[in-house]
């Protein structure tokens, strides 16, 4: 099995300056898999890249592809670790090797020990800059209980998480984080005004406990009593999803849909078709979903957990709530109130123009790594 290396750049055009371009090598999952902020985050930072001469992506996933004679092993965790090993680490030492800056993303836990540490490692190994993207809601129990984790974060270069709430869990434990938050392609997700506006909700988080749809759940029981013509679409998957199904039974509930797992070149569909998202989630970094549905116009309904409630308290996009009855408060406010949802919705799309576009943020990372750059080459 080979190493898994893409090289992904702008062709010079011929006014181009002569210095040549900074190599990084970004390493982190593929959108192969399930999506989450890591992937979304990664993709969109490639592709950007993609159309910037003064930089060469060295594009190493995290979770390579198994060669099509042991593709059988894709279904089976433990072995398809393993067989992935090799490559992966075959992969990030030739492109370590060529880069200036290594940047990983991250998530904690085994995750780490897995796929970031490695990376690191072979960074300081080779001395190269490293950037460590930090993308995980139980940061602070994973930084308690590893020493290794934080012994590695002090000894990288930069430290990019997406909400001031996780800096803070960081500086707690003596890291400095530069906060740059989430962003979306607005051109995946484009605004649509809704004529007419009707009471139909949105969940996009995966069916764990820790998400919180059967609270959603339970709070659309009261909002269907009064309005029956009120719809509700679960978007994910996960070991929940049997009891979900059964409480939605023993309450008698309908018009729920189970979505399943929906590819990214169609969930903006479901953003434009909703008129209220919901954010259940009772632990939470900054979801990449809020963002994504304030991009297409609707408004959020949002517990507060973690980092959740930034983009709310930003932009007025949304209602943030602390208990199952401020939920359903908050539920029945806007889904009796057309004009209310409107008037929401109008300052979550604009709200995102003004804090979270690409024109701001996103140039604010690349030039974050950029500034990275420049330090290494003035060092030498």
């Amino acid at each position: 099995m080979g190493a898994s290396v893409t090289e992904v750049h702008a062709q010079p055009s011929a006014t181009s300056g002569e210095d040549p371009p900074l190599k990084v090598a970004l390493i982190g999952p593929s959108l192969r898999a399930w999506l989450g902020g890591q992937e979304v985050q990664l993709d969109l930072l490639a592709r950007q890249w993609a159309g910037d001469v003064a930089v060469q992506i060295l594009l190493v996933p995290n979770n390579p592809s198994l060669p099509a004679a042991l593709s059988w092993a894709e279904g089976i965790p433990l072995l398809r670790t393993l067989l992935r090993s090799p490559v992966y680490l075959q992969s990030i030492w030739r492109a370590t090797k060529q880069a200036e800056i290594v940047h990983v993303f991250s998530a904690s836990h085994s995750s780490f020990l897995l796929a970031p540490l490695p990376a690191c490692l072979v960074g300081r190994l080779l001395g190269k800059m490293t950037l460590v993207h930090y993308h995980s809601r139980r940061a602070r129990e994973h930084l308690k209980d590893s020493t290794l984790a934080r012994w590695i974060l002090r000894r990288t270069d930069s430290i990019v998480v997406p909400s001031a709430y996780l800096a803070e869990v960081f500086c707690q434990f003596g890291l400095r984080a530069t906060v740059v938050p989430n962003v979306v392609d607005l051109a995946q997700f484009p605004y649509q005004p809704r004529l007419p506006l009707r009471p139909r909700l949105l969940c996009t988080r995966n069916f764990d406990g820790y998400c919180g749809v059967d609270d959603v759940v339970r709070a659309f029981r009261r909002i269907q009593t009064v309005m029956p013509a009120a719809r509700l679409c679960l978007v994910g998957r996960g070991k929940q999803e049997q009891l979900l199904r059964q409480l939605i039974a023993e309450l008698h509930l309908e018009g729920v849909v189970f979505a399943g797992a929906i590819p990214r070149d169609r969930i903006r569909d479901l953003y434009a078709n909703a008129d209220i998202f919901i954010n259940a989630s009772r632990g939470d970094n900054m979801p990449v979903s809020i963002l994504e549905a304030f991009a297409c116009g609707t408004p959020a309904i949002v517990h507060n957990a973690g980092g959740s409630r930034e983009a709310i308290d930003g932009t007025g996009g949304g209602i943030v709530y602390e208990s199952s009855s401020e939920l359903r408060r908050a539920l029945g406010a806007l889904a009796g109130n057309g004009i209310l949802r409107k008037t929401l919705g109008q300052r979550a799309r604009a709200g995102y123009e003004q804090y979270y576009s690409q024109g701001s943020y996103l140039k604010r990372y690349l030039d974050l790594i950029e500034a990275i750059g420049h330090t290494k080459t003035g060092q030498r």
